[in-house]
């Protein structure tokens, strides 16, 4: 099927997963999916193609199994193996305090950004673990599960606050499969993320707030990303690495 390690980067038509690829490419082979962004799924795929790497792009909604499982489906039969798990695809809404929140919004956050991650892990370690060689799975959580968020996106820092615990949890699961876990907590990073949310100029708002006095960038996380699913990180599972200039 392949001689190149595969990785698997959800939500990869922009931002942190467009970054990964980009940045990956001399290195791996990708099944990369994307949502309702075919235009940048376009220019990802050039831009990696152009690198030598083999690519396959799939639309998919996390957030529903069929989603998941045309993701897999696609992965068997272009690649018949998975390396590397970045389990990148996300969601945000727009600013609001916990009293303006209802049930389709905290059901729609949850199905995306903990059931659809924990479910495409999931599938991930089914067959890591039948190949027998291992993998890495990095988790995309946020510096919000940390700090809260309130009177902004509460919910999606409790999403994010559940994937940390998850990535704990299954990292203990799968280690003795030579399965490494982890996550990684981007802060204030200037992606499209922030648009979605109804707030396109966030990073650059709020960045006072940063020691470093400044917002990151897709690339800065991507390169944190990738050094967990390097060898140089061998010896790294269980861990949540900040990426937040300090905050």
């Amino acid at each position: 099927m392949t001689h190149r390690p595969v990785c698997l980067i959800t939500g990869a038509s922009a931002g942190i997963g467009a970054a990964c690829a980009r940045l990956a490419a001399a290195d791996y082979d990708f099944l990369l999916t994307y949502r309702s962004d075919p235009d940048g799924a376009a220019a990802v795929k050039t831009a990696v193609e152009a690198q030598g790497a083999r690519v396959i792009f799939v639309q998919a909604d996390v957030g529903e199994e069929a989603g998941i499982k045309a993701i897999y489906d696609a992965l068997d039969a272009s690649f018949g193996r998975i390396d590397v798990l970045i389990n990148n695809a996300g969601i945000v809404d727009q600013s609001a305090k916990v009293t303006e929140i209802d049930h389709a919004r905290l059901t729609r956050m949850m199905n995306v950004n903990v059931i659809g991650a924990m479910l495409v892990a999931k599938e991930a370690v089914i067959r890591m673990e039948a190949q027998g060689d291992g993998g890495v799975i990095i988790n995309i959580s946020s510096a919000a599960a940390r700090l809260g968020s309130g009177n902004q996106y509460v919910d999606y820092a409790a999403s994010k606050a559940a994937i940390d615990t998850f990535t704990k949890g299954l990292s203990d699961e799968v280690a003795p499969s030579g399965i490494r876990v982890m996550s990684i907590r981007p802060g204030l990073i200037d992606t499209e993320l922030h648009a979605k949310g109804g707030e396109p100029g966030r990073a650059q708002k709020l960045a006072h707030m940063v020691p470093m006095r400044r917002e990151g960038s897709a690339e800065e996380v991507a390169r944190a990303i990738l050094w967990l699913a390097s060898d140089a990180a061998s010896y790294v599972t269980g861990s949540t690495l900040d990426v937040t200039g300090g905050r």
